[in-house]
């Protein structure tokens, strides 16, 4: 079995993957490159499909949340707030952001909470309860596996507008 310092090392490795480096999949930075403000809010006709941006807001909402409990601050942004009602602006406050600013918050959220997995110094972050009770780690591994969930969906939208190349080579 391995030890929570192992466990946190390969989260750290999980959390580069989601985010920056490109591993088995692109990770969510790169599906995010070069979106325009008029691809950001795309949506093929007649299809029930969530935008790029709409997709981006749920991922910044669920980092915040995590980052919110890590403090131990109250969760009253997320009052009230339901799993659809993350993927628009108004559910996460952010009703009048641009989309170089609302990438920008994704990054900043996403940041900060690498910065929490690498400054961690003891064996605990599976331990370390937040939030309702959630353990850190497993909720950092969570928010991994959301991005790169939904950095797929962002790739394939991105194919249906046809700003993503049908194929491509990576290292």
């Amino acid at each position: 079995m391995r030890s929570n310092r192992e466990k946190t090392k390969l989260l750290e490795k999980a959390w580069e993957f989601a985010y920056s480096k490109e591993d088995w999949s692109p990770p969510l930075q790169t599906a995010l490159e070069d979106v325009t403000e008029e691809q950001a809010d795309w949506r093929p006709q007649g299809a029930a499909a969530n935008t790029i941006r709409e997709t981006v807001h749920h991922l910044i909402f669920y980092k915040e949340a995590f980052l919110r409990a890590w403090r131990g601050e109250s969760d009253a942004a997320a009052d009230g707030v339901t799993n659809t009602d993350t993927f628009h602006a108004a559910g996460i406050g952010a009703a009048e952001a641009s989309w170089e600013e609302t990438r920008r918050r994704l990054g900043q959220a996403h940041a900060a909470i690498g910065a929490i997995v690498r400054e961690w110094e003891d064996d605990s972050l599976y331990e370390k309860r937040i939030g309702k009770g959630s353990e850190a780690g497993t909720w950092v591994n969570s928010l991994a596996v959301h991005d790169a969930y939904h950095a797929g969906q962002i790739i394939l939208v991105r194919k249906l507008q046809g700003s993503w190349a049908p194929t491509r080579s990576f290292s």
